[in-house]
């Protein structure tokens, strides 16, 4: 998710348990081969044998339209060994579907054939090549003959967001069509979309038949829920506390100093939709733009020794 789940959350979440495999921001290709450090800018786990801090694995995603362009930047991102390479046909945002990448090649299957193929070729068998993808762009009448085209094409696994680009994130989530899909292809599917609770993600399960389940936003606002998942014991908030400092840290180190209080409050932004603690500390950070601020603001919280006269 652009601009939310990149290295700094993945670090953090990961380090909260439960969950078993990441998948990095897109990273979009057009006219050019792109370098090696284009990569390991979104992966930073690539120089790590392509798994976060805590040991759980990476796969990197791409976005374009050309078939020969992603081959090329998948075979360039290969030599860098990913645990994976995830392709996009989800993305729902404008400026990304007016240029041809994300859910509008949901209305071509066969470009959507024809760049699976050409990445499937580029890279080496041991790399796996999945995707993402929508129910449609408009409507879910050419859901099943995409998701056939990408599993007909070489793909290892798709993970399907159950609405249309039109939907956007509005609820619901229609995930009995994810079940009708799964009913179509003969690859392992991976349900997604509309996920914030227990409830909701053991309700995905049995309604879109899928064991395995991606989370997105659901687990930014809880940390806690894909471990929930498996031991059925939520994160409180003094357990979710020791995470704070690992977040600033790596704040500090991949974001801009101009950006550094704003992605406190973005992920405090997401936290109390869950926790009613992390409301009260948006509301009392929300007005500060200074990272020295925000140290000043809860040195505890992000693990800093208080400076006493």
């Amino acid at each position: 998710m652009e601009g939310l789940l990149d290295c700094v959350l993945r670090d953090v979440l990961t380090q909260a348990g439960g969950i078993d495999l990441c998948v990095t921001e897109f990273v979009r290709v057009s006219e050019s081969l792109l370098p090696q450090r284009t990569f390991q800018r979104i992966a930073p786990e690539l120089n790590h044998n392509s798994q976060t801090p805590s040991g759980v694995p990476v796969r990197v995603q791409l976005l374009g339209s050309d078939p020969m362009r992603l081959a090329e930047n998948a075979a360039r991102l290969a030599e860098l060994k990913p645990y994976g390479i995830d392709l996009n046909f989800g993305c729902p945002a404008k400026t990304v579907n007016r240029h041809r990448g994300g859910a509008v090649l949901l209305k071509e299957p066969e470009t959507i054939y024809q760049i699976i193929t050409a990445v499937r070729k580029a890279v080496p068998g041991y790399i796996p090549v999945t995707a993402k993808m929508r129910l449609g762009y408009e409507d879910t009448s050419q859901a099943i003959e995409c998701a056939q085209a990408i599993a007909s094409a070489g793909a290892a696994e798709v993970v399907v967001h159950a609405r249309t680009k039109t939907d956007g994130y509005k609820p619901p989530a229609y995930w009995e069509w994810i079940a009708i899909i799964k009913e179509n292809v003969t690859i392992p599917v991976v349900a997604n979309g509309e996920i914030w609770t227990l409830e909701d993600f053991k309700r995905c399960q049995r309604i879109s038949n899928c064991d395995d389940i991606m989370l997105g936003r659901g687990i930014v606002a809880n940390p806690g829920l894909a471990l929930e998942a498996k031991r059925g014991q939520a994160l409180s908030w003094d357990e979710l506390q020791p995470l704070f400092a690992t977040f600033w840290r790596q704040v500090l180190i991949h974001c801009y100093p101009k950006y550094q209080a704003g992605r406190m409050k973005q992920w405090l932004n997401y936290l109390r939709k869950h926790y009613p603690e992390a409301d009260v500390l948006f509301k009392e950070i929300r007005t500060l733009n200074l990272p020295e601020q925000i140290e000043q603001a809860c040195p505890q919280l992000l693990g800093l020794n208080q400076k006493t006269d």
